[in-house]
């Protein structure tokens, strides 16, 4: 059993909701426009699998890459910052999907908190929302749940941009 904690677009702000919610979780998720710092601070606080979003730094393009697979408990997920949403990925994407497989798939980019299953592509599609203040939401939202080896038990928090 594993237990993941999911953000996106935290843009440089990494608020305390954070620390608190994915205290018990044994691995976090970015799915990209990290920010500068927030990176470093949260892989001080857990093991961290991110991506870079189209907002991100150049270095951070460096070190992280645009679409990231690999396998958790059993479970190949598939994360990258643009993804859209079932019946809306980007054309590009879909090939990917077809190839790839994943039962879980990940991204953010939107600010808008979706958690869908995909029928078409067999997978469950998770956008956690958006952790940080940048943008136009006017909630932002973190994501967590356990993987057992299938995904379970998830969970949403809400909190006022900061």
């Amino acid at each position: 059993m594993t237990r993941i904690g999911v953000l996106s677009d935290t843009h440089g702000t990494l608020p305390p909701q954070v620390f608190t919610f994915f205290k018990d979780c044994d691995q976090l998720w970015h799915a990209g426009d990290i920010g500068p710092g927030v990176l470093e601070q949260l892989q001080a606080f857990k093991p961290t699998r991110a991506v870079w979003g189209n907002c991100d730094s150049f270095a951070l393009h460096y070190e992280l890459e645009e679409q990231l697979f690999f396998e958790c408990e059993g479970q190949r997920v598939l994360m990258t910052h643009i993804g859209g949403y079932p019946g809306h990925y980007p054309y590009q994407l879909r090939r990917t999907l077809e190839l790839a497989s994943p039962d879980i798939f990940v991204c953010g980019h939107s600010h808008i908190l979706r958690v869908m299953y995909d029928k078409d592509y067999n997978m469950l599609c998770i956008n956690p929302g958006a952790a940080g203040r940048q943008g136009f939401h006017k909630v932002a939202t973190l994501v967590r749940f356990v993987l057992d080896p299938t995904p379970g038990q998830l969970e949403i928090m809400e909190y006022p941009r900061v």
